[in-house]
């Protein structure tokens, strides 16, 4: 077998299932599998499983046993040749794992391959490609000096700012939300640590394929959606739980330098303050007007019903409508992509070409009754139910 997508799914029923939606589209031209562990979701994640997707493996956790210890769990059962480590609130093109399969195949002492990675407004997320923390990069990462100093090799590490979003190569560190590496590195490094706090796992498990004398890879040639969720949220309890993260990795493989814990303090502080003076969130401004890309002639009048809203309706599949979007730049209007008409590479696309016009965008996955997606990386999303 090619291929086994490991996904570790909690509480994320409706991103679960578009996700393998995406997935089993993916994976039609390749032998390969879909391994789920559901962490003791206490939506009806399972129940959804065993009515869609009754023939793909779902491994029910009596207990949320956490993101490393979940992903060892599934890898037990798979049977590929190479793994996906895969985020449930992820869309993944056509042809991602083909794309990334060939890519791994030309590659001599291979570690693990990221992609380009975007949020569900189609705007890039840097943590796709990563540099070693060392203390000094961690304390550029949170004074956020990384951002006035990109081209700086002192300042610019943290991100691998070396590398543009739509440049392939060499990284360090790649996130776990999307990895892909062969079963037998997996193993040879014993999996994700178990003892791991959050946000040091998918770095200590970079790191090590690095010790092995391997190579990891940012591959920018597609790119998947992530829809991230509320724990990104960049407060003080986020920078707490990064300095914790760091410092469990620095205990792993360094000597701590005296100095680390004031460094971090500081950059902390200073990040509190930036906070506090930085102005607040706009709030999305609910749409007026709606462009929709969609085979189905009912779904304008199901919408209006269902937003009890008097709102405008733009069929995108008219050439003249896409070329006026331009006039609704900045103003409240979402798209609607329905995938029985547009491929998820497609749309993944789209959302990339639109993302800074400040648009928002919903998906209604093939064969289900419901609109899904996120306003910015630090939303947890939303469901239209049909």
């Amino acid at each position: 077998m090619q291929l086994s997508v490991v996904i570790l799914n909690y509480n994320v029923r409706y991103f679960l299932e578009l996700c393998l939606i995406s997935v089993e589209k993916a994976i039609e031209n390749l032998e390969a599998e879909i391994i789920v562990v559901d962490n003791n979701s206490t939506d009806d994640s399972c129940q959804m499983m065993q009515e869609r997707f009754p023939h793909i493996k779902c491994i029910q956790n009596q207990s949320n046993a956490g993101f490393p210890k979940g992903n060892n769990i599934g890898v037990t059962h798979t049977k590929g040749k190479y793994l996906c480590i895969l985020n449930p609130d992820t869309v993944v093109a056509e042809d991602t794992f083909i794309k990334i399969l060939n890519f791994a195949q030309n590659q001599t002492d291979l570690g693990i391959i990221g992609c380009k990675l975007i949020d569900g407004t189609g705007a890039f997320l840097p943590e796709s490609k990563r540099g070693i923390p060392t203390p000094w990069v961690a304390f550029t990462k949170v004074t956020a000096l990384y951002k006035f100093f990109p081209n700086s090799t002192n300042f610019n590490q943290y991100y691998a700012q070396h590398l543009s979003e739509n440049q392939s190569g060499e990284v360090p560190i790649l996130v776990g939300a999307f990895m892909v590496m062969e079963k037998k590195l997996y193993n040879d490094l014993n999996g994700f640590d178990e003892n791991c706090f959050m946000y040091a796992d998918d770095i200590d498990l970079s790191y090590r394929a690095l010790l092995q004398r391997k190579k990891n890879y940012y591959f920018a040639d597609t790119s998947v959606i992530h829809y991230k969720g509320e724990s990104t949220l960049k407060d003080a309890s986020y920078m707490l739980r990064f300095q914790e993260a760091m410092t469990f990795f620095y205990k792993k493989h360094f000597q701590i330098p005296f100095w680390f814990g004031l460094f971090m303090n500081t950059g902390i502080y200073f990040f509190s303050i930036f906070k506090r003076w930085q102005p607040q969130k706009k709030t999305v401004k609910a749409p007026k007007k709606y462009f929709y890309y969609s085979q189905n002639p009912e779904l304008p009048a199901i919408l209006e019903h269902r937003l009890q809203n008097k709102v405008a309706f733009y069929d995108l599949k008219k050439e003249k409508m896409v070329n006026s979007c331009q006039e609704f730049e900045g103003k409240p209007v979402e798209f609607l992509i329905d995938n029985a008409y547009l491929s998820f590479k497609k749309t993944i696309a789209f959302l990339e070409s639109k993302h800074n016009q400040q648009f928002t965008f919903k998906i209604l996955p093939k064969n289900t009754n419901f609109l899904i997606g996120s306003d910015s990386s630090t939303d947890r999303g939303q469901v239209i139910q049909l």
